[in-house]
């Protein structure tokens, strides 16, 4: 009796875990001209490392109060490529974007955290190492770690998918986290850039 009571009790935890599905996510980076500083037309932007310790795609995991997976959440291209794209847009937004050839600068570095989860608040959460290489040389100029994070109201279970909120979420924390590095003061004097006005762009999906 005892085995069958055990069995029982973990059957709607198994059953949990068989219906666990994946949603595919893109992420938006939608600073724009007065939210950001500008700059001159010198940089250009190289593949990011993911330094995460999950998949590349991974960015987050919905869970039961007792922490059974019921959704994952995976960004549609690699999570450095996300970033990089976000770094692309961000340079872009500020007029500070060139052509790989005519480019002074390169923006590059690492993704050392970068995920979305739920408790009982939404939260979205972004960590790089960012590098600004001299184009020239390859010498490094300027690095950082910078974060974002982004958190909502409590959600209310059977009020719809919570895959949206964190969407929202992970999207924000790491446009905190890019504009934060773009227009740092630290970065901007220690490669001596000078400040021109950023052209007109509209936002990208990363």
């Amino acid at each position: 009796m005892k085995t069958r009571l055990r069995l029982l009790a973990v059957a709607p935890v198994l059953f949990l875990a068989a219906c666990t599905t994946t949603s595919q996510v893109s992420l938006d980076y939608a600073s724009g001209p007065g939210h950001v500083r500008p700059g001159a037309s010198e940089f250009a932007t190289q593949v990011f490392i993911d330094r995460r310790d999950v998949s590349s795609l991974h960015l987050g995991t919905v869970r039961t109060q007792v922490g059974t997976p019921l959704e994952h959440i995976q960004t549609r291209i690699p999570v450095a490529d996300v970033v990089t794209n976000a770094f692309g847009y961000g340079l872009e937004a500020r007029g500070m974007l060139a052509a790989r050839s005519g480019a002074r600068f390169i923006v590059t570095g690492e993704v050392l955290d970068m995920h979305c989860k739920l408790l009982v608040h939404p939260y979205g959460y972004a960590k790089i190492r960012v590098s600004i290489l001299e184009a020239a040389t390859g010498r490094v100029l300027h690095s950082g770690v910078y974060e974002g994070e982004r958190q909502s109201r409590a959600f209310v279970p059977g009020s719809g998918s919570p895959v949206p909120i964190l969407t929202q979420l992970a999207s924000g924390a790491l446009q905190d986290a890019v504009d934060r590095a773009l227009d740092d003061p630290r970065m901007r004097a220690s490669i001596g850039t000078r400040a021109d006005e950023a052209n007109g762009w509209t936002p990208g999906m990363i």
